[in-house]
C-alpha cells in the first residue's frame, strides 16, 4: 500500500493533502477502491476540477 501511495499522481496527492477528511477516507478504502478512484483522476485537467473530485469523497463540493 506504501508503495501505491508514492506513486499516487501529484495532483492528486495536493489535493488529497488539502483536505484532510478526505484523505482520511481515501485511506480507509480497500486497495481496489483506491485504484478505482485515482483511475477516475486521469480524465481531470485542472487543479480545480481534481479538488472538486477530492472533495467529491465526503460530500464536501465546493
Amino acid at each position: 500500500m506504501d508503495r501505491f501511495l508514492e506513486e499516487l499522481p501529484m495532483g492528486l496527492g495536493m489535493a488529497l493533502a488539502n483536505n484532510p477528511v478526505a484523505m482520511n477516507y481515501f485511506m480507509g478504502m480497500s486497495a481496489d477502491e483506491q485504484r478505482q478512484f485515482v483511475e477516475g483522476t486521469h480524465q481531470i485537467r485542472s487543479k480545480a476540477e481534481m479538488q472538486h473530485y477530492v472533495n467529491s469523497l465526503t460530500g464536501n463540493i465546493k
